[in-house]
């Protein structure tokens, strides 16, 4: 359960080398394979984690290396290294929602004309894909969790959202995020509202602020 890692002291978050590492070994899985990019696994990490009972592992890593789930040949050379990075990702993530305390999603800045949501929206598609593979949380259909879920749809097209009435309802309510910083702290703080229904701690915990100051990505623009 997350609750359990709660006190543990949290883990060195991946550096630069490690996540141009797991992009190459990403990029490097073989055709027809379609693999996530590194920032649909961060949202489909943290998707995964915030359903109300624990997904095994085996379940949702192979998503990983193909959304449809078709298998990735244990014999492929890079499958033990790239499997340990995930798994590094994967503990970071659910320490820092364990303990509702700030994490930096793998959300890049496409170009100087990409809008905020439009940098996040890999991210949520991600996310979008774990609550797919696994319903749980979203078959909770509870009245607060509506909010932080539009929040992270509406960095999709409203046409993309079919039979979703309620959910662009209440998007269509919303300013959209008028930075990219701003963008990155509505996806963390959605995170930890969807972890309180999900995942309630046995008492009142601090919503995570954004520390003073925050590192950059690997070459990619900036969190």
């Amino acid at each position: 359960m997350i609750s359990s890692v709660h006190n543990v002291a949290p883990l060195p978050p991946l550096g630069e080398a490690d996540l141009n590492r797991l992009q190459t070994l990403l990029d490097k899985i073989p055709e027809p394979l379609e693999p996530l990019d590194i920032s649909m696994l961060d949202g489909y990490l943290c998707g995964v984690l915030l359903q109300p009972t624990a997904v095994p592992a085996g379940a949702w890593i192979k998503h990983v290396f193909d959304i449809d789930g078709r298998p990735l040949s244990d014999k492929w050379p890079g499958l033990h290294e790239l499997q340990g990075l995930v798994q590094r990702r994967y503990r970071e993530l659910m320490q820092a929602i364990a303990g509702r305390q700030w994490f930096d999603p793998w959300v890049f800045e496409l170009d100087d004309d990409a809008a905020p949501l439009e940098c996040a929206l890999p991210w949520v598609a991600g996310f979008s894909a774990a609550m797919e593979l696994f319903p749980a949380l979203m078959n909770m259909n509870t009245p607060d969790s509506l909010e932080p879920l539009a929040v992270l749809y509406a960095a999709f097209d409203p046409e993309d959202l079919e039979d979703a009435d309620d959910l662009l309802a209440e998007i269509e309510t919303l300013e959209p995020p008028s930075s990219l910083d701003e963008a990155v702290e509505d996806i963390v703080q959605s995170v930890m509202r969807l972890a309180d229904i999900s995942r309630p701690l046995p008492k009142a915990v601090t919503s995570p602020k954004r520390p003073p100051a925050r590192r950059g990505p690997p070459g990619r623009g900036r969190f």
